[in-house]
């Protein structure tokens, strides 16, 4: 696929998402936001990839929503552009999302992060919602996730004051996953996208899925969901091959099937 805004490749197993607005700061645009969905759900559908990775190209992962585009919208136009529907088609992709990040991650560029699944995070990357200097709020969930993230209060000091935070208080508190030094990022990335994707597909689809439920269910509900995968995973190939191969002693070849 042709974009305008990002880059798209695979490697193996892998297909790479890459911000390309770098002069920018990756600075999100509606048309680039639509580019990066359309982007992720197509590789969610290519049957040859098992994990996607999301990186910025120069150095910011994003500085957030491009202001010029936004800085003489009202409620109504707002309202009938309905942007924030791209987003929500973030939270459907099946296929684990890992985000290499570095330098800015900022508002928009901030809530695109919270949306993968895992971040592995440069040295001196820094992380912050400055939506609150300009007269507004984060609104693509930014208020909902790094509160899940964080907890109520933690995620109102960061959000009400619009303060930077440093990658290792983001490792702190869960935000992120690892830190590695800025010149083998992606390389690190890789290595965990790597490891994810030689494990059986549909169980690390339907792990996510109810890992993801567990964030809003109760631990009732969470753990009916949870039963209910454990068993439909039964009905699969890769079980077959994998307890086989567990009983054979050798290495299983899960197909996603």
């Amino acid at each position: 696929m042709a974009f305008e805004f990002i880059e798209t490749s695979k490697q193996s197993t892998i297909g790479l998402i890459e911000l390309n607005r770098p002069k920018q700061y990756n600075a999100l645009n509606r048309t680039m936001v639509r580019e990066i969905v359309e982007a992720l759900e197509s590789f969610d559908r290519d049957e040859d990839i098992r994990v996607i990775v999301l990186s910025g190209r120069g150095n910011a992962f994003s500085a957030g929503a491009d202001i010029d585009e936004m800085a003489y919208d009202d409620t109504v136009k707002l309202e009938l552009l309905n942007q924030f529907a791209d987003w929500d088609r973030i939270s459907l992709i099946k296929k684990p999302i890992i985000g290499a990040v570095q330098g800015f991650v900022f508002g928009g560029g901030f809530e695109l992060a919270l949306s993968c699944d895992m971040l592995i995070a440069a040295e001196g990357t820094e992380f912050s919602f400055p939506e609150v200097t300009l007269g507004v709020m984060p609104g693509a969930g930014g208020t909902q996730r790094l509160t899940k993230l964080v907890g109520r209060t933690k995620a109102l000091e960061w959000i009400w004051t619009g303060n930077r935070i440093k990658a290792k208080e983001a490792l702190q508190y869960g935000v992120i996953n690892k830190i590695v030094q800025r010149e083998v990022l992606m390389e690190e990335t890789l290595k965990i996208a790597s490891s994810i994707s030689n494990q059986p597909p549909l169980s690390i689809r339907l792990i996510k899925e109810s890992v993801s439920k567990a964030v809003d269910y109760s631990l009732y509900e969470g753990m009916q969901y949870e039963r209910k995968n454990f068993y439909l995973l039964f009905s699969s190939e890769d079980q077959k091959e994998g307890m086989q191969a567990f009983v054979e002693k050798r290495k299983p070849q899960f197909k996603g099937r």
